[in-house]
């Protein structure tokens, strides 16, 4: 195998109603009261677990014993990792995520990943012990290189304990123990450090989006998201007509504004107005401007990590992903 190192290089606040002051129901501002509507609590996602996902040697929060990795014996989500995984990878092969884009399988179909707290130049892992227990190394023997792989970025670094760990572009690569099935990118984005390997050594990341697109969520259907791939939503307890945003204040930290996007910078989003009803910018008394589709003011969720994501869905019963013409997409029948 030949070895190629390559370096890899709102809280805001409000004080009163929000009102649109051109369009959707009425020709003038008019104030009147709010609630400052908090949301629960995130739902668990990957990533929210900050212990034994970064460079840091110390005490692990996650479990009881020392070192950089997920604590003794858990990964980043506090369950228990399941140990043995460090199977050959074979034929590496690229596949097309529809939440991260290109990232390297193993010819079993398991997603491979790197870590940030390892450098590339020179090749060196910094997850030993517990840490290799949730993320077993990609062993560096009999891999080849599948269809869309540079042989040449493949190469091997020795690992603390002797053995040899695959490189991809110079970075150490690793399964997630958490990742049970063919496809399953279950450790994207998990502490802010663990990301989908691409093919040429890099994160795997989504092509570049326009401001505000759709796409097909496998429980709800088609829903609007944003320039980041992020799920956008709708608030019950804001209004249309005349337009005001009942999340305001502490709200905002878990339900941040989508700020204003050009028509011509989305792709299957309802962008007409006619003056009354469509797609018009909130002026926010807090200073913010926001976008909005039919009149619905939108947001994104701060327990939202990783494109794909919909743990805002439902959230309080008020919260709902919003459809490309406005619409609250899985919302209970009234």
């Amino acid at each position: 195998m030949k070895t190629s190192w390559r370096s890899a290089s709102l809280v805001a606040s409000a004080a009163a109603v929000l009102v649109l002051t051109t369009a959707c129901g009425q020709d003038k501002g008019a104030d009147s009261t709010s609630q400052n509507v908090g949301a629960a609590a995130p739902a668990a996602g990957y990533g929210n677990a900050s212990s034994g996902n970064g460079s840091t040697v110390g005490t692990s929060t996650a479990g009881t014993g020392t070192g950089t990795g997920t604590g003794t014996g858990t990964d980043a989500n506090g369950e228990q990792a399941a140990a043995g995984n460090a199977a050959a990878a074979g034929q590496l092969n690229v596949v097309t995520s529809a939440e991260i884009g290109k990232v390297l399988a193993s010819s079993s179909g398991r997603t491979i990943y790197r870590f940030d707290a390892d450098t590339a130049e020179p090749p060196k892992s910094s997850c030993d012990g517990d840490c290799a227990t949730a993320w077993p190394p990609v062993p560096a023997g009999d891999v080849t290189a599948g269809a869309g792989i540079d042989a040449a970025l493949l190469g091997e670094v020795t690992r603390s304990d002797g053995t040899k760990q695959l490189t991809v572009g110079g970075w150490p690569a690793y399964y997630f123990a958490k990742d049970t099935a063919a496809g399953d990118i279950k450790g994207q984005g998990v502490g802010g450090k663990w990301y989908g390997l691409a093919p040429d050594g890099k994160k795997a990341t989504l092509a570049s989006l326009p401001g505000l697109s759709t796409r097909n969520d496998p429980k709800l259907g088609t829903i609007v998201v944003d320039k980041n791939g992020m799920t956008a939503y709708r608030f019950e307890k804001d209004t249309p007509w005349p337009m005001k945003s009942a999340c305001v204040g502490a709200c905002l930290e878990k339900w941040p504004v989508i700020a204003p996007v050009a028509a011509a910078d989305t792709k299957g989003i309802d962008n007409k107005n006619d003056g009354r009803r469509g797609y018009v910018v909130l002026n926010r008394p807090d200073g913010l401007k926001q976008q909005s589709i039919d009149c619905w003011p939108i947001y994104t969720f701060a327990g939202d990590k990783v494109p794909g994501d919909t743990n805002g869905q439902g959230v309080g019963g008020t919260w709902y992903a919003i459809a490309p013409d406005g619409k609250a997409v899985g919302k209970p029948s009234q």
